[in-house]
């Protein structure tokens, strides 16, 4: 036999157990959609700005101490993970997030009240709304709790790609001295080494890991204390300067108040750059991975300029074979960011008038892609990226043979000529030396100097 809880729609059945109330139910009844729920981390944040907002009330004298003291305690325990499984409501949700909040008012109310030794439901001891929720709206305190869990999701985010770039470093490093044939459009262009390909991946999520690392400070204006619209209406003046000061210490994060807190409650578009930001990250891992499943295409059949590391085996019915599961892994994560970077972005646009309805939207984008990706990237830097090796005889076949040496040869006798001798190669199945030596342009010590493949991955001129 549950307890019963009534609301201004009727009187519901709970289970005895949960910490959970009316509220919460109603909720997990209406939006029961996706079967995924509300992600830890903004349940956690949550439960930080509900710690700050009843210190914040309690210093200002406007909560009981002991009230207070036992939704501290509570909103502490959920912060550090604990009652996630009273958390119940879908993570697609209508409301702009207050069936979230208001099953963390419930889960921290009925955890108060067995703080205190009462009976679970006894909103006569702590009540979600009077007690947990005061000076507060789903408005200012959803939006504060989202940017908190996003900082939070940002920072190992931005330590996998510090991993996978030193991956990078590594391997350019190792492969300096290895030649091999650029490509341009999927054709044979002049030489690079190895080590320079490394180099320009390394340099791209240097890039990434820089922005992502920068764009935590958009998110540090917070509107908590805001209420419902953003004017602070039944919150006051100095609780609304003292629960940013809490929350500041409680999180160890740079928070600040936003100067204009009607603009930060209607307005998403900082989601939106921190989302485009990660999926920029997301695009250069794709292009990386694609050009790691290029350059290790083969074994035999394909360029086979490098190896990736054999994890697993690659067919049910070709034995043998291995396929390049971390970068097709990578990619689809990628293009999984891209994805919600969409739904972010439409979600942003379709807020009217004083509030952003679809937040619940963000958040079940936003934070998913963050933790995803971040376990992706270091997963790619370590069973990846550090186990490549380099097929050297490999390399240096491909660049003996590519007509892109003639390049080199522009500034010596012009494109048209260079042109000719690039067809005659072709057309006759040589090397672009055997055609040359044929016709006597150079001497055998000349041409030698000037198809140096090494001289050409430089800057300058050959011979000059």
């Amino acid at each position: 036999m549950g307890r019963i809880e009534r609301d201004l729609i009727g009187e519901m059945e709970i289970p005895e157990e949960a910490y959970y109330g009316i509220n919460t139910v109603r909720a997990a009844e209406n939006f029961n959609v996706t079967g995924t729920r509300v992600h830890p981390e903004l349940i956690k944040a949550l439960a930080v700005v509900k710690q700050a907002a009843a210190d914040a009330n309690m210093t200002m004298g406007f909560l009981d101490r002991k009230i207070g003291d036992a939704i501290y305690q509570a909103a502490g325990e959920v912060a550090e993970g604990n009652f996630l499984d009273q958390f119940i409501v879908d993570a697609l949700q209508g409301g702009a997030g207050t069936s979230t909040n208001m099953n963390m008012n419930e889960v921290l109310a009925n955890r108060a009240i067995e703080l205190l030794g009462g009976r679970k439901g006894d909103y006569s001891l702590v009540h979600p709304n009077n007690h947990v929720n005061m000076g507060q709206s789903t408005n200012d305190v959803y939006p504060t709790a989202l940017r908190i869990a996003a900082i939070r999701l940002l920072q190992p985010l931005s330590e996998s790609c510090a991993v996978l770039q030193g991956a990078l470093q590594k391997k350019e490093a190792e492969f300096a001295g290895v030649l091999k044939v650029g490509r341009t459009e999927m054709q044979d262009a002049v030489p690079v080494t190895l080590g320079q390909e490394f180099s320009a991946f390394a340099e791209a999520v240097s890039r990434d890991r820089w922005r992502l690392y920068k764009v935590e400070e958009r998110l540090r204006q917070v509107n908590l204390g805001g209420t419902a619209v953003g004017t602070g209406l039944n919150a006051r003046r100095s609780y609304i300067y003292t629960v940013i000061e809490r929350l500041r210490g409680l999180t160890g994060l740079g928070l600040a108040r936003a100067e204009n807190m009607v603009d930060a409650t209607q307005n998403a578009d900082v989601f939106v750059e921190v989302s485009g930001l990660i999926k920029a990250a997301a695009a250069t891992l794709a292009k990386i991975a694609s050009d790691l499943r290029l350059l290790s295409s083969g074994p035999r059949a394909g360029i086979g300029e490098i190896k990736l590391p054999d994890l697993q085996a690659g067919s049910s019915i070709m034995p043998g074979k291995v396929n390049p599961v971390m970068p097709e892994m990578i990619t689809q994560v990628s293009y999984q960011v891209m994805a919600h970077d969409l739904a972010i972005t439409m979600a942003a646009q379709a807020g009217q008038l004083e509030l952003n309805a679809f937040l619940p939207l963000v958040s079940a984008n936003l934070l998913p892609a963050m933790d995803t990706l971040s376990r992706a990237v270091k997963l790619f830097a370590e069973r990846c990226v550090l186990g490549i090796t380099a097929n050297r005889e490999r390399c240096r076949e491909l660049v003996d043979k590519s007509i892109g040496l003639i390049t080199v040869l522009v500034p010596h006798i012009g494109y048209e000529e260079a042109a000719q001798l690039a067809h005659e190669a072709l057309k006759t199945n040589r090397s672009v030396r055997e055609v040359i030596l044929e016709k006597e342009m150079f001497t055998e010590q000349e041409l030698e100097q000037l198809l140096r493949p090494d001289a050409a991955t430089k800057a300058g001129v050959i011979g000059r």
